[in-house]
């Protein structure tokens, strides 16, 4: 009698995108060299576990969505993927009333910021109320762990740690810049335009031959010697990290590593990198070996590691060299993947 081969179940994932950015779009683009990583983030290597992996565009759900999630059932419907993912705690928000699943996990990056500033804000306690409802939550900054911890409380899901990586391929290594230049990139709410600019002024009045572009949408004024432009695409920001002879990143304190993408976009392109060093940034950067850093809110030092940088160009490629085997050794997509692979049990 032969006995009938039994079929391994592969497990069904869906990762949960926000309906605003249209994977289907991403990916047709991505195939024509215009954007890092087929799904963002490097997602789809989850495929690489065996997975069944498949994408969700979740809008912002209305008042009638979130009134059908209090009267569902606690169990998820029939025919959904038994794990769901959201990369952070507003995705994880729209997942939970639009596409729940068997078990959830979710990323957070503001909330642990958030929490010192005003923990008892509606914003907050919702938040942690979302994330209560996961079986996991993961962090790409090893500071946020413990005050997570703390925030969802005992009876809460377990908080995983693993490194943000990047698309080396696509930010691929270049050689030396031809010309000086000093780049800076990003504007989110921890940037420190004020310190950048300070610091930046006094790089130009030191060498005023140096060309100097900062890309943020700030209200701050750029000074004298400063060009600043509102938006980059990928394309744009891969062909000005190429031309770039320094990076400079300067961030107010925070735990959620704020500047972490440009940092590891800058330093897979092979260009040194300057910039604030707040709680977590030790499990990335290396300060003299795979960068420079700086303390919050100094601006004459972040302006005398620049400058340095630039009066030593064979010092600045070396590490921007050494910055590249960083990222090809801990911080690529891949990484990522693994490591978000061993948080949410596909390994």
């Amino acid at each position: 009698m032969t006995a009938t081969p039994v079929t391994a179940t592969r497990t069904a994932v869906e990762v949960v995108f926000r309906a605003e950015r249209d994977v289907a779009s991403w990916e047709a683009r991505h195939a024509r060299g215009e954007v890092p990583g087929r799904w963002p983030y490097g997602l789809d290597l989850l495929e690489r576990t065996g997975a069944s992996v498949t994408t969700a565009s979740l809008p912002e759900p209305t008042r009638a969505d979130r009134v059908r999630a209090l009267l569902r059932a606690a169990v998820p419907h029939r025919g959904r993927p038994d794990v769901g993912i959201a990369w952070d705690e507003n995705l994880a928000r729209r997942m939970l009333v639009l596409s729940p699943h068997a078990r959830m996990f979710a990323g957070t990056i503001w909330l642990t910021d958030a929490l010192e500033i005003d923990p008892s804000s509606d914003r907050v306690r919702g938040a942690l109320d979302v994330l209560r409802r996961m079986d996991g939550v993961f962090v790409n900054s090893r500071a946020q762990v413990e005050p997570l911890e703390a925030a969802l409380g005992r009876s809460g899901p377990p908080v995983s740690f693993f490194t943000f990586g990047v698309d080396h391929e696509f930010f691929s290594a270049q050689p030396p810049a031809p010309a000086p230049l000093v780049v800076s990139v990003g504007g989110d709410r921890d940037r420190d335009p004020t310190t950048l600019f300070a610091a930046l002024s006094r790089v130009h009045e030191a060498r005023p031959d140096v060309e100097i572009v900062v890309q943020n949408s700030s209200d701050v004024p750029a000074p004298p010697g400063v060009t600043k432009v509102p938006r980059l695409s990928h394309t744009e920001l891969r062909d000005l990290y190429a031309r770039a002879s320094v990076v400079a990143i300067a961030t107010r304190p925070n735990l959620h590593m704020s500047g972490l993408t440009v940092s590891l976009e800058s330093m897979a392109t092979a260009r040194p990198v300057v910039l604030t060093a707040t709680p977590g940034h030790e499990d990335y950067h290396r300060d003299g070996e795979t960068a420079l850093l700086v303390e919050p809110q100094e601006p004459t030092e972040l302006a005398d590691r620049v400058l340095g940088l630039l009066d030593d160009p064979d010092a600045a490629v070396a590490l921007g060299q050494r910055a590249r085997k960083a990222v090809e050794d801990r911080f690529t997509s891949a990484h990522l993947v693994d490591g978000m692979a061993r948080a949410v049990g596909l390994v």
